[in-house]
């Protein structure tokens, strides 16, 4: 059976055509852009060039050199962003941030601060097994593991004597 996209047809502006067209044909452009951007080309309901009605999901993606549900996706997509087409050919921003380090500037300063200080009674210098027992007892400062102290010490140059 082949299928139409008559349930999300695809509707481009004269100025959404003419700015597709020009990122599949010029520049240097992230393949996936330019794959979702022919695809919507071939799909455009309003395409002045084209004889007869919209071509199957079949015939759209052997000319635009996808598979069929590479179709699907991006005129689903585009349905799904109301018709804004660079929403439709752009990657999908991420909904949460990343992970947020544990040390920041300020944790970093106040542990080379500490391992530069004098070490403690009965102690002749710091360890970073040391430095992490009193990482541990600091309310400020996150608990933070001995290899993560020596490799902050480690980037700032910073040797334990």
């Amino acid at each position: 059976m082949m299928s139409r996209t008559k349930s999300r047809p695809v509707v481009l502006s004269p100025a959404d055509r003419t700015a597709l067209t020009g990122l599949v044909r010029t520049g240097s452009h992230p393949a996936q852009q330019v794959r979702r951007a022919r695809i919507l080309l071939v799909l455009d309901e309003d395409d002045p060039d084209r004889d007869g009605p919209v071509p199957t999901q079949e015939v759209v993606a052997e000319r635009a050199g996808v598979h069929v549900d590479s179709v699907v996706k991006t005129s689903k997509a585009y349905a799904e962003r109301g018709g804004d087409v660079q929403a439709t050919i752009s990657r999908k921003k991420r909904a949460t941030p990343p992970v947020e380090p544990t040390v920041t500037g300020e944790v970093e300063a106040r542990l080379i601060a500490l391992a530069c200080s004098t070490p403690p009674e009965g102690h002749a210098r710091w360890s970073l097994r040391l430095l992490e027992k009193h990482v541990v007892l600091a309310d400020d400062l996150p608990d933070l593991d001995h290899s993560t102290i020596g490799r902050v010490l480690k980037k700032r140059n910073c040797v334990l004597i």
